[in-house]
C-alpha cells in the first residue's frame, strides 16, 4: 500500500494553481480541495441568509451562524469531479456567479471566518490523500504537509492568462483592467492581516512563465513520487 500525503499548492493569482492541482489529484487518485470554493460556498450561504449584499454586511450574524454551516467535497456521479457541498447539497453551479464573486473577498478577510475554514480544511485532511491549493495552505492550513509548492509568474503573463479566460467566457473587459486587478490582488493577498500570502520556508518555488502544464505536472510528480514508496 502506498503512503498517502498532503500536497499544498500556494501562489499568486492566475499562476495555474487550481488547474495543476486538479490534474495532480486526478493522476494520484487523490481528493482535490479548492479552498477558494469553500469561501465562495460560505459567501453564497451569507447571500441566501441576507447577511451580505453590495451595500451591507452583518459580520456578527455570519460569525454567530458558522456552527450551523457544514462544507465538504463529494464526487459527482455525473461528472466524476469533486464538487463543494453546503450542508449536504452541491452548490458548485451557484458559487461561480458574479454576485458571489463580487462579495467573496469581503467574507474571506474576516478573521473568525478564516479560523473556522481552517478547522474545516484540517478535518478534510485527516486521512491525507489530498491536494489543496490556495494562498495560505502551506503556511497556515497544513504547515506540516509532506509537500509544499509555491507557484509564481510575472504579472504580465498572469494577466494575459486571465484575460484570455474572461474573453473566452464572453466577458467585456480590457487587458489593462485585468492587469490592474492582478496587481491589486497581489497587494491585498500579501498585506492582509489574517493569513497573508507568503512563501513557506520549506516550499518548492516554481516559476510558471515558460513551462507547459504537462511539464509542470511532470515536475511536481518528480517530487511527489519518491514520497509514495510502499510502507
Amino acid at each position: 500500500m502506498l503512503n498517502k500525503i498532503i500536497i499544498a499548492i500556494d501562489g499568486t493569482s492566475s499562476t495555474g494553481k487550481s488547474t495543476i492541482a486538479k490534474r495532480l489529484a486526478k493522476r494520484l487518485k487523490y481528493v482535490y480541495i479548492d479552498s477558494g470554493a469553500m469561501y465562495r460556498a460560505l459567501t453564497f450561504y451569507a447571500i441566501q441568509k441576507e447577511y451580505i449584499s453590495k451595500n451591507h454586511f452583518d459580520t456578527n450574524k455570519l460569525i454567530n451562524d458558522l456552527s450551523n454551516i457544514y462544507i465538504d467535497f463529494k464526487e459527482s456521479k455525473e461528472t466524476s469531479k469533486f464538487e463543494v457541498h453546503l450542508n449536504g447539497v452541491s452548490v458548485e453551479k451557484h458559487i461561480r456567479s458574479l454576485s458571489v464573486s463580487n462579495l467573496v473577498s469581503k467574507v474571506a478577510t474576516i478573521g473568525k471566518v478564516r479560523k473556522q475554514m481552517v478547522k474545516v480544511q484540517h478535518s478534510l485532511g485527516l486521512n491525507k490523500g489530498i491536494v489543496m491549493d490556495g494562498r495560505d495552505i502551506g503556511t497556515v492550513v497544513f504547515p506540516n504537509a509532506e509537500l509544499k509548492f509555491y507557484l509564481d509568474a510575472s504579472s504580465d503573463l498572469r494577466a494575459k492568462r486571465r484575460f484570455k479566460e474572461l474573453i473566452d467566457s464572453n466577458h467585456d473587459i480590457s487587458y489593462n483592467e485585468v492587469l490592474s486587478n492582478i496587481n491589486l490582488r497581489d497587494g491585498q493577498d500579501m498585506s492582509r492581516k489574517n493569513s497573508p500570502l507568503t512563501v513557506a520556508s520549506d516550499s518548492i518555488v516554481i516559476n510558471t512563465d515558460d513551462i507547459s502544464l504537462d511539464q509542470l505536472e511532470n515536475k511536481l510528480l518528480s517530487y511527489v513520487t519518491p514520497l509514495l514508496s510502499k510502507k
